[in-house]
């Protein structure tokens, strides 16, 4: 069972940003930049291209509302999108705010308060439409 199987329980608390029926968006504890986001299938999966080509397009229409949400939530020049999944066997899309090309380099990280990550996934879900 990965971390993000035991997010998507409830075992471990997160700062959800948004969530359907079939997919979660969470705002990435140890994050790249302010509002790093993590959009993850509920159903645990290792690998993207091992998802069905429906639950793909899914995964990447959600990624889009949620990115849509995170630009007007964060100021940046642009949300960047990765996928590496490496770190945990589990699918997962990271939306990172983007204002120079350190912010995806995944070398750097921003520190931010327990109420500060709160605030920011209430700002980001009330941006979703």
């Amino acid at each position: 069972m990965s971390v993000f199987t035991k997010i998507i329980s409830g075992a471990i608390p997160s700062y959800k940003v948004a969530e359907t029926d079939d997919f979660i968006a969470f705002l990435d504890i140890n994050p790249n930049a302010k509002g790093h986001t993590l959009v993850v299938p509920k159903k645990e999966e290792n690998k993207i291209f091992e998802l069905s080509r429906d639950a793909y397009q899914k995964l990447m229409d959600f990624s889009y509302t949620v990115a849509k949400a995170l630009e007007k939530a964060v100021p940046c020049k642009r949300v960047g999108m990765s996928v590496i999944g490496l770190e945990v066997p589990h699918v997962h899309v990271h939306l990172v705010p983007l204002n120079e090309m350190a912010d995806i380099q995944f070398s750097q990280k921003v520190t931010l308060s327990k109420e500060e990550f709160v605030a920011l996934a209430a700002l980001i879900a009330s941006k979703l439409e």
